[in-house]
């Protein structure tokens, strides 16, 4: 595009409040931002000042993959922002840009390939088949998410980063600490703290990286002086932290298919149908409040006819490029064999979740497990009574009451 053609009106800077939203209702506020252009101005809660939001999905991709954008910078400003004690690390790896991300992203690399999450395959059908096991010997009612949605995840995660199983509570403690914004800056930070030793001490004892689990490769890592330790903490902390994710996204799963129980019917008599019905299930659902983390912008960009500027920053939003009519036809629509589906709800470009395959394994195994094994299951409350996380980054279910 000739920069003559490039718009210098700027648009509204739109207040995006902090709503805690329940069900699998999409952010209000988010689609009418969708529906005022591909590239608007938005202020969140905390922080200063206002931000661009890319919502369509070739922009989304574009700010994400281009070294234009910078998240390291972000270190040096502060950015309007949803979290209201965000204190980012220095050198943490998702405040890094390549080669520094790329470096560190390596080493770990191994455990999420699809050969690194097959490796954990069926150590995670026992651990799922023996909570569903527990599940049934206590008969109805149950809070499945007590039961299975949180012990499953915490069970996998700590399992691909060689966490003794008996450490699995004070991690989950740990995560929920650093996750929620309703104990303030200080517990969180503490909660981070205290992980952050866990892995310290745990890297060091693996450093022979005689293992296979993500610990063990740090500890070669660092052995081989590849990483520092505090680099390698800081990414064992956010990888142990991005697992427990599935919590959430698995319990708002889960709450779609018992409120609509004609694609829970579909999935039980086409079970073929279901790797395909996860990713689509995956694409469609809010998994997360607002948006995740900026970036700066390094230099004038122009962005689908609107130049940004140097300094500022910019969000996407992986939500809204998922429903992007340009790419899926009837996006607020679910086809549990909808194809292709190029959808970015694990990221896009090198920031993306390194966990992605490791998160679909699991829910498709959850899946698998709910339908086959309790055919019957239905929630034990009307939808709109489910309790759904208060302040929490993430969106899902707080408890998920059902019979069968």
């Amino acid at each position: 595009m000739r920069e003559e053609t490039l718009t210098e009106t700027m648009p509204p800077v739109r207040h995006w409040p902090a709503t805690d939203l329940t069900g699998v209702d999409f952010d209000p506020v988010l689609a009418e931002l969708m529906e005022e252009g591909p590239v608007t101005r938005i202020e969140l809660p905390n922080g200063e000042g206002w931000a661009w939001l890319a919502t369509r999905m070739d922009d989304v991709r574009l700010v994400v993959d281009d070294p234009r954008f910078s998240r390291e910078a972000v270190m040096d400003r502060q950015v309007t922002r949803l979290a209201p004690h965000f204190v980012p690390s220095r050198g943490a790896v998702g405040f890094l840009d390549p080669p520094d991300h790329t470096r560190l992203r390596r080493t770990i690399a191994p455990a999420f390939t699809a050969q690194g999450v097959e490796r954990v395959r069926d150590s995670a059908g026992r651990m799922l088949g023996e909570l569903v096991d527990e599940l049934l010997a206590a008969g109805p009612p149950a809070d499945l998410t007590a039961a299975v949605l949180s012990p499953f995840p915490i069970a996998v995660i700590c399992e691909l980063m060689g966490v003794p199983a008996a450490d699995r509570h004070g991690m989950h403690t740990w995560t929920q600490l650093i996750l929620s914004s309703a104990h303030g800056a200080d517990v969180s930070e503490q909660a981070k703290q205290e992980m952050g030793a866990y892995f310290a001490e745990l890297i060091d004892a693996r450093a022979d990286g005689a293992g296979e689990d993500v610990a063990s490769l740090l500890g070669a890592a660092v052995g081989r002086r590849e990483v520092a330790l505090d680099e390698a903490v800081g990414l064992a902390v956010l990888l142990q932290i991005g697992g427990e994710a599935v919590t959430a996204n698995s319990g708002q799963m889960v709450y779609l298919l018992l409120t609509r129980p004609d694609l829970a019917d579909r999935l039980r008599a086409e079970p073929a149908i279901r790797p395909q019905a996860v990713d689509e299930l995956l694409r469609y659902l809010p998994h997360r409040n607002a948006v995740g983390l900026s970036r700066i912008a390094l230099e004038d960009v122009e962005i689908a006819g609107v130049r940004i500027r140097a300094g500022d920053a910019v969000y996407v939003s992986y939500l809204a490029a998922n429903r992007d009519p340009e790419v899926f036809p009837e996006p607020t629509e679910i086809d549990l064999t909808r194809s292709p589906n190029p959808h970015v709800a694990f990221g896009f470009g090198p920031h993306c979740c390194p966990g992605g395959r490791l998160a679909r394994m699991e829910s498709e195994l959850l899946v698998d497990a709910l339908l086959d094994r309790l055919p019957g299951l239905r929630l034990a409350v009307a939808p709109g009574q489910v309790p759904f996380r208060k302040g929490a980054l993430i969106r899902g279910p707080e408890a998920l009451p059902v019979t069968w």
